[in-house]
């Protein structure tokens, strides 16, 4: 009978201190009302729409990455490679074949998918520090080629000289020249798409045995999971993703250029997985808000912008190792 008592006791106890954790449903009616109703609200804090847009874009391009790095477990430094493949070949498609914002999509995300795919194949038996080396060393490959072809990529200076046209839907047509609320709806429409999309599969058997190879690599084999085919799938559905990321970049500022390809837009991809929380699917999105608004509002005051938001990761780090969403999960588990 005292065992029976003890436990009615400690069990509300620890029911009183365990906090409320946010049911799913709430949380995803949370994320899109604020995404959808984003045009009305920012420019009451002095932000401006085109902001809103480069959190989307980079958003989506850190939640493709993450499918690989937070669900996988397998680091990538190269992803900047599929994300400026997909600006070029948005913009190239723009500039030199036809003006269509459709098509330059599909051209650029065909690029940088393609080519992600085929370079998995090479390294895909590779694994840490090796595989990351190889994704750096084949994106600056990229780099160079961007950097130094002149007459056909622009150079240094950019591919300019393209602009987004607008979108015919039969009798309709969707003008998103301007660059106000109306692109922001159509790149908040492309990112839902893509997101429920990367939901439903990470939700999938296949989502589930990527999670297995990042918990235990040899007891998936050992469960016959075709382990090298899977970090494959998932490395060619990742850049896939982040080079539609890439064309929806191209589109924002009209203008693609080599940074895009660089190395260290992949180590920016990182930190906002990392700072949002990589086991979380929301996680890179937050990961980019937060990087995105740090790098706008703090390199309007200061150059050394970089220094301040790494001060900032440093201290997540330490004191969120799970990062920002994955401190929820952590406090609801205790």
């Amino acid at each position: 009978m005292s065992t029976d008592a003890s436990t009615s006791v400690t069990a509300p106890a620890a029911a009183a201190k365990q906090p409320l954790a946010l049911p799913r449903w709430a949380m995803l009616v949370v994320i899109w009302g604020l995404l959808i109703t984003v045009p009305f609200w920012l420019p009451l804090l002095g932000g401006y729409t085109a902001l809103a847009g480069r959190v989307l874009v980079f958003g989506l391009a850190a939640m493709g990455l993450n499918l690989l790095l937070g669900f996988t477990g397998v680091l990538s430094f190269g992803h900047a490679a599929y994300f400026g493949l997909g600006a070029y070949g948005a913009g190239l498609t723009l500039r030199y074949l036809v003006h269509s914002t459709p098509l330059a999509m599909l051209a650029g995300t065909l690029l940088g998918g393609l080519a992600g795919t085929l370079f998995g194949l090479l390294i895909v038996r590779r694994r840490g520090v090796y595989f990351a080396m190889c994704t750096i060393a084949f994106g600056q490959l990229w780099y160079y080629l961007a950097y130094s072809w002149n007459d056909f990529t622009g150079g240094f200076d950019g591919l300019r000289d393209f602009h987004r046209e607008p979108i015919g839907f039969g009798p309709f047509t969707l003008d998103i020249t301007d660059g106000g609320t109306r692109f922001y709806l159509f790149l908040l429409a492309v990112f839902a798409v893509a997101v429920s999309l990367l939901g439903l599969l990470i939700r999938s058997p296949f989502g589930h045995t990527l999670r297995a190879i990042r918990e235990n690599e040899r007891r998936a084999r050992f469960l016959a999971i075709p382990v090298e085919r899977q970090i494959w799938l998932s490395f060619s559905i990742s850049c896939f993703v982040t080079a539609l990321a890439g064309t929806l970049y191209a589109l924002l500022n009209n203008f693609a250029d080599p940074l895009a390809l660089h190395y260290s837009l992949s180590g920016y991809f990182v930190v906002m997985c990392v700072m949002g929380g990589m086991r979380s699917f929301w996680g890179p999105l937050i990961g980019a808000a937060v990087f995105v608004v740090l790098q706008d509002y703090i390199s309007s005051m200061t150059v050394n912008w970089m220094s301040f938001v790494g001060a900032i990761f440093v201290l997540v780090v330490l004191f969120f190792p799970r990062g920002l969403l994955g401190m929820r999960r952590m406090r609801g588990s205790e």
